[in-house]
């Protein structure tokens, strides 16, 4: 089988080894964002992977971003929560979401990374993104849709304030979600979105019509889409394919490749943004890049 090799798109530089990795993203302009924590200790999970931890709150973050290029520091002072995600929206308010049900669980910290708005975007958040036009997109695993009322649609669009503007009701007498699978946000404001255990994938544009095909593979894990084409992650292939009337007819199928290629068959984060698919590997300070 063909390869389809991944290009370095952003590595967190040496000289911040002494600080950790609390979270990691790119984000709508294709800016590599960590947010770094200098004091913490290692969790060990008995239900999942072991995670960092603040050793004590609120604490002071610094967020470090870069395309390839030279990176950008700035601190966020006075921070409350762990973040398990994070994201900057475009005039440059900085999203940091934690755990919890019913409590506000996340913040905008301002330009000025203090004085922090903060609400409620529910429990269970498995992906949160933030498109061009400010809008914030959260989709839910099966933990919040079946125990939070802010997640029972499973996917919601907020604005950037953290109103909810539009929930997901299912067309066609197609399933309510279940768990998310795979979330992208494209420039112009519309979202295409994979879910259990619905057999389509959705695209959601910004005024909340939705259009839907059948797919060849089932629970993508990444999804990049340009026009009538769009390319799914899934299985730890390439899936190419061109949107008809209603279905998604498959083009040919490529296995992932890091750029000296060998293939990439453990990736831990995917992102999508339009046309381009975001992929770290092993390694919490490498983000690659797919451009289809």
């Amino acid at each position: 089988m063909k390869s389809t090799a991944l290009r370095p798109h952003a590595t967190l530089p040496g000289p911040y080894d002494a600080g950790t990795v609390l979270a990691t993203t790119v984000d709508a302009r294709g800016n590599a964002l960590w947010l770094l924590c200098p004091d913490a200790e290692t969790v060990r999970n008995p239900y999942g992977p072991s995670y960092p931890k603040p050793r004590r709150y609120p604490f002071d973050a610094l967020l470090v971003s870069s395309d390839g290029t030279p990176p950008v520091e700035r601190a966020l002072a006075g921070v409350r929560v762990r973040p398990f995600a994070l994201d900057v929206l475009p005039d440059g308010r900085v999203l940091l979401v934690g755990g919890g049900a019913g409590e506000p669980n996340a913040w905008l910290f301002g330009r000025d990374g203090r004085s922090p708005r903060r609400f409620s975007i529910g429990r269970g958040a498995r992906f949160v993104r933030a498109d061009r036009r400010g809008a914030l997109w959260s989709a839910y695993s099966d933990e919040g849709i079946h125990s939070d009322p802010l997640a029972a649609a499973g996917l919601v669009r907020r604005d950037g304030h953290g109103t909810p503007q539009w929930s997901l009701t299912p067309p066609d007498g197609l399933p309510y979600p279940v768990d998310a699978d795979a979330l992208t946000v494209d420039d112009d404001g519309a979202a295409w979105f994979a879910y259990h255990p619905s057999p389509r994938l959705l695209h959601i544009d910004a005024d909340g019509r939705i259009t839907s095909w059948t797919t060849p593979v089932a629970r993508p894990r990444g999804i990049a889409a340009h026009g009538t084409e769009v390319t799914l992650l899934a299985d730890g292939l390439l899936y190419r394919c061109r949107a008809s009337a209603g279905t998604l007819d498959p083009l040919g199928e490529t296995r992932p490749a890091l750029p000296d290629g060998t293939p990439l068959t453990r990736y831990t984060d995917v992102v999508g943004h339009g046309r381009r698919l975001y992929v770290r590997g092993k390694s919490v300070r490498q983000w690659y890049v797919l451009d289809t």
